[in-house]
């Protein structure tokens, strides 16, 4: 997971480690420690021994390990050539360049002209900056969704939007499925009337995961479908309905049409979006047209066990200024992980 975005994170903090190792100066205790072991150290020179050298190089060892605390001051140039390379790694990695950049000036404004105090590993200092600017970028939408759907007068009417093929009809049977254990009753609506098999698809999930599906023969009104579910929901007390609808393309005019009148009808609590992690700045792009659209309250990525370059999981919230609200861990019913921008970075540095 992440393995080319993990990969390049690491070359900037080797760079700009090295940056700061060349700065860094002891702290003033720490430089009359140093000279105190080195004057208490000589070599006679006049001996042929060839020790001297293994001899002088154990004492630079030995004074370099007392300089347990340096201190450095980074200007905007000791920065230009690493932040240019990461922001190339970022764009390389699928990150949308206005996300790269707002990174980017994060690192910079964190690093940059204030007097750092360090240990040995300067990787730390660097690696902090970097956990810092993520998180900001990823934590900037949040959404608690538990506490929505516990807080929301029932049943809440949640509609699924995406494109063909991101496996949006199998992330709403892992959403039955964690209602479900949360004691929650999910009612499935299959609103994807037009294609081929998917109210098959959503019946046999249905089955599987043990939840009721309202259903509609093939080529019927979506709309109708779900307005049927939230009747049926409301006349049994269920909770929580999960309305499929048919994958399309955001430059589908009359299909995107169709979707508004959906909403317009239906009246969702929420709209989410859903994509493939592993399509990088293609979701990000796709879920802002979406947004436009029909707005969206949030996203859930699929495959992101897949994803090599986490650039979409970082981007799409910022782009939309609509959180992450799950992501799609595998291919069980289980396999759907509540957001966590905490997570999500720590996996990034694992």
């Amino acid at each position: 997971m992440f393995n080319k975005l993990k990969d390049k994170l690491k070359g900037f903090k080797s760079s700009l480690g090295n940056k700061i190792d060349e700065k860094a100066v002891p702290l003033e205790h720490e430089e009359e420690l140093l000279k105190e072991d080195t004057s208490q150290h000589t070599i006679d020179k006049s001996r042929p021994d060839s020790s001297g050298t293994k001899k002088s190089a154990g004492i630079t060892q030995k004074a370099k390990a007392l300089v347990f605390e340096r201190e450095v001051i980074l200007d905007e140039n000791d920065l230009e050539d690493p932040l240019w390379e990461l922001e190339i790694a970022l764009l390389e990695s699928d990150i949308a360049m206005s996300v790269s950049e707002a990174i980017i000036d994060s690192v910079k404004q964190e690093l940059v002209g204030t007097r750092k105090r360090i240990g040995k590993n300067t990787d730390e200092l660097v690696e902090q900056a970097l956990r810092n600017a993520l998180l900001k970028i990823m934590s900037a939408n949040i959404f608690d969704f538990d506490e929505f759907i516990e807080n929301a007068d029932k049943p809440v009417n949640i509609v699924f939007v995406g494109i063909n093929g991101t496996g949006k009809t199998t992330t709403i049977a892992k959403m039955a499925n964690y209602l479900k254990k949360r004691g929650y009753t999910p009612v499935l609506a299959a609103g994807d009337t037009f294609r081929a098999g998917a109210i098959d698809q959503l019946d046999i999930h249905s089955k599987k995961v043990e939840v009721k599906i309202i259903k509609h023969k093939e080529g019927g009104d979506p709309a109708a479908v779900i307005y049927d579910a939230l009747e049926y929901a409301k006349a049994n007390k269920a909770d929580v309905i999960l309305s499929d609808t048919a994958g399309r393309l955001h430059t589908n005019v009359n299909l995107m049409s169709q979707l508004k009148k959906i909403c317009r009808i239906s009246s969702p609590d929420l709209v989410i979006f859903v994509d493939e992690a592993v399509a990088g700045n293609d979701a990000v792009e796709r879920a802002s047209q979406f947004n436009e659209a029909v707005p969206i309250d949030g996203s859930i990525l699929t495959k992101i066990d897949a994803d090599a370059k986490g650039g979409a999981a970082i981007s799409i919230a910022y782009i939309t200024n609509k959180p992450i609200l799950f992501l799609g861990i595998g291919q069980g019913y289980d396999d759907l992980k509540k957001f966590d921008p905490e997570w999500f970075v720590n996996k990034l540095f694992e």
